[in-house]
C-alpha cells in the first residue's frame, strides 16, 4: 500500500510538472507586448519644459493628438522634471519614452482630474476621478525608460482614506443592485482615490523599467486587458493602498524582474466583486511570474475581488528585497462566488514574514451566512524556502460547502515557525520532503534517565 501510494505521488507530480511546462510555454508563445511605432517625437517640440514649474498637460495632449492623427508615435521624454495639472489619456499606437533623468510629476490637485472617466474602484464599475495615466479600449501602447512616474500625492489623495467609506458602500451597493454603470457617479466630495496607470480593455501594452512613486491609489490596474509585458519596472510607493500591480479580469501576462517597495500588495490578482465579477465572467488567467524581487505588505495576492475567476497562475524564480508580511496569500470569502485554480509555485524564496502560504475561504470574516462559496482547488507549491514565519507556515481554510481540493506541496522548507500547518475543510492535500520547523534528525538513544519506570 506504501508503495502505491509514493508512485501515485510521483505520477500527480510529474504530470504536473509537463502539464504546468506545456501550458506555460503555450501562455509565452502568445505573449508579446506591444509593437512600437516609427514615427518620433520629442515632448519638447510640443512645448513641454522639464524644469518643474511650467504645466506641460497641453504638451502632451497635443503629442496624442498628433499620435492619433499620424497613426502612432514614439513620444520621448528627456531629462527634466515636466509637472502636469491633470491626466495624461494615452492613444493607441503610442511608446512614452521616459528617458533617465525624466520625470512626470503630477499635481496633487483633485479637480485636475475630472471630468469623471469609465473606471473601476475596488472591483466595482464606476465613473470617477481619471487615472493619472488612462487608457481605455487601445491596443498597442507602450511606457518605457528608466524616467520616473511621480504621482506626488502625499498632500492630498493619500489622505482621503479616512473620508471614503460612505462612497466605498455606495459603490457595492449599486453593485448588488445591479446599477446601470452610467449611473455610478463618482468625484468630488466622495473620496475615491484615482489610480496611478489604468489600462482599461487595451491590449498588447509593454511597461519597462521606469520607477514608480506617491501614487494616490494602486500604481498599475490592468482592467479588463490583455497581451501585457510588465518587466524591470522599480517602486517605491509606500502611501496608502500602494499597490504594485493589479491585473484585473486580464489575461496573458508576463510580470518579470520586478523590484517592489510597496506599502501594500506587490501584485493583487482580481477578478471583479460580487455581481460585476458574475456578470462580466472574464477571469484573470494566465499571468506568470518570474525573477521579481518582493517587498511590502505581501508579495503575490488573489482576491478578494476575485468572483469572476483566476486560473493558471504561475508563480517562479522569486525572493525577497526585504520585509514581506505575508508571502503567498489567496482570499476570499461568501461573497464573492468565483474560483481559483491551477496556481503552481515554484522555486521562490522568503526571509522573514508573518505567514507563508495563506489560503482563506473566509476572508475577514465577510459574508458570513451567504452562499456564494468560492471553489478552490489544484495548487502545486514546490521548493518554497523561508527562514522565519513568526505565525503562520501554511494555512489551508476552506469552507464546508466547498473544500479547498486537490493540494501538492513539495519541498516546502521552513526554518522557524509558530504555526506550522493549519488545515479546515481540505481534501486530497498531499506532502512530499517537506520540513515545517526545521529537519528532524537522527532520533537520540535512549539514556538512563529515560529509563525510569514506576
Amino acid at each position: 500500500m506504501r508503495t502505491k501510494t509514493i508512485l501515485l505521488l510521483l505520477f500527480i507530480t510529474l504530470t504536473l510538472h509537463a502539464e504546468n511546462n506545456t501550458a506555460k510555454d503555450d501562455v509565452l508563445r502568445e505573449i508579446t507586448g506591444a509593437k512600437k511605432p516609427t514615427l518620433l517625437i520629442n515632448i519638447v517640440t510640443m512645448g513641454a519644459k522639464g524644469d518643474g514649474k511650467a504645466d506641460c498637460k497641453k504638451a502632451f495632449d497635443k503629442a496624442m493628438r498628433m499620435a492619433e492623427r499620424r497613426g502612432g508615435a514614439h513620444i520621448v521624454v528627456p531629462a527634466g522634471t515636466y509637472m502636469l495639472n491633470g491626466p495624461i489619456h494615452l492613444a493607441s499606437n503610442v511608446c512614452l519614452e521616459l528617458q533617465e533623468g525624466a520625470t512626470l510629476k503630477f499635481s496633487p490637485t483633485p479637480s485636475y482630474y475630472l471630468p469623471a472617466v469609465r473606471t473601476s474602484w475596488e472591483g466595482t464599475f464606476v465613473w470617477n476621478y481619471s487615472p493619472m495615466i488612462y487608457g481605455y479600449e487601445l491596443h498597442d501602447v507602450s511606457i518605457i525608460g528608466k524616467g520616473t512616474i511621480d504621482g506626488n500625492a502625499g498632500s492630498t489623495f493619500a489622505t482621503w482614506r479616512a473620508r471614503q467609506k460612505n462612497a466605498q458602500m455606495r459603490s457595492r451597493q449599486l453593485n448588488h443592485d445591479e446599477t446601470p454603470v452610467a449611473e455610478r457617479r463618482f468625484g468630488d466630495g466622495d473620496w475615491l482615490r484615482p489610480h496611478l496607470i489604468q489600462l482599461f480593455r487595451c491590449r498588447n501594452i509593454t511597461l519597462e523599467d521606469f520607477f514608480i512613486t506617491n501614487s494616490p491609489f494602486w500604481c498599475i490596474h490592468l482592467l479588463q486587458s490583455e497581451n501585457i509585458i510588465c518587466k524591470g519596472i522599480r517602486y517605491d510607493a509606500k502611501l496608502v493602498n500602494n499597490d504594485g500591480i493589479d491585473p484585473e479580469m486580464s489575461r496573458n501576462i508576463l510580470i518579470e524582474d520586478i523590484h517592489f517597495n510597496n506599502g501594500d500588495d506587490n501584485i493583487a490578482i482580481k477578478s471583479g466583486r460580487d455581481n460585476d465579477g458574475w456578470a462580466a465572467a472574464t477571469p484573470s488567467e494566465n499571468i506568470i511570474i518570474r525573477g521579481c524581487h518582493f517587498k511590502g505588505l505581501h508579495a503575490v495576492v488573489i482576491g478578494s475581488e476575485m468572483s469572476a475567476g483566476v486560473q493558471n497562475i504561475r508563480i517562479e524564480n522569486c525572493d525577497y528585497a526585504g520585509y514581506c508580511k505575508r508571502g503567498i496569500f489567496v482570499k476570499t470569502n461568501p461573497d464573492r462566488g468565483g474560483f481559483v485554480r491551477n496556481l503552481f509555485v515554484s522555486n521562490c524564496t522568503f526571509d522573514e514574514v508573518e505567514d507563508l502560504f495563506y489560503i482563506t475561504s473566509m476572508y475577514a470574516g465577510e459574508g458570513i451566512g451567504n452562499n456564494h462559496f468560492s471553489e478552490v482547488s489544484d495548487i502545486f507549491v514546490e521548493d518554497l524556502q523561508c527562514r522565519k514565519a513568526r505565525q503562520a507556515g501554511i494555512v489551508l481554510q476552506g469552507t464546508a460547502a466547498k473544500p479547498i481540493r486537490n493540494v501538492v506541496l513539495r519541498n516546502v522548507n521552513i526554518d522557524e515557525v509558530k504555526n506550522a500547518i493549519s488545515l479546515d475543510h481540505t481534501e486530497v492535500v498531499t506532502m512530499e520532503g517537506c520540513h515545517i520547523g526545521g529537519r528532524a534528525g537522527v532520533p537520540s538513544q535512549v539514556s538512563e534517565k529515560d529509563q525510569i519506570f514506576k
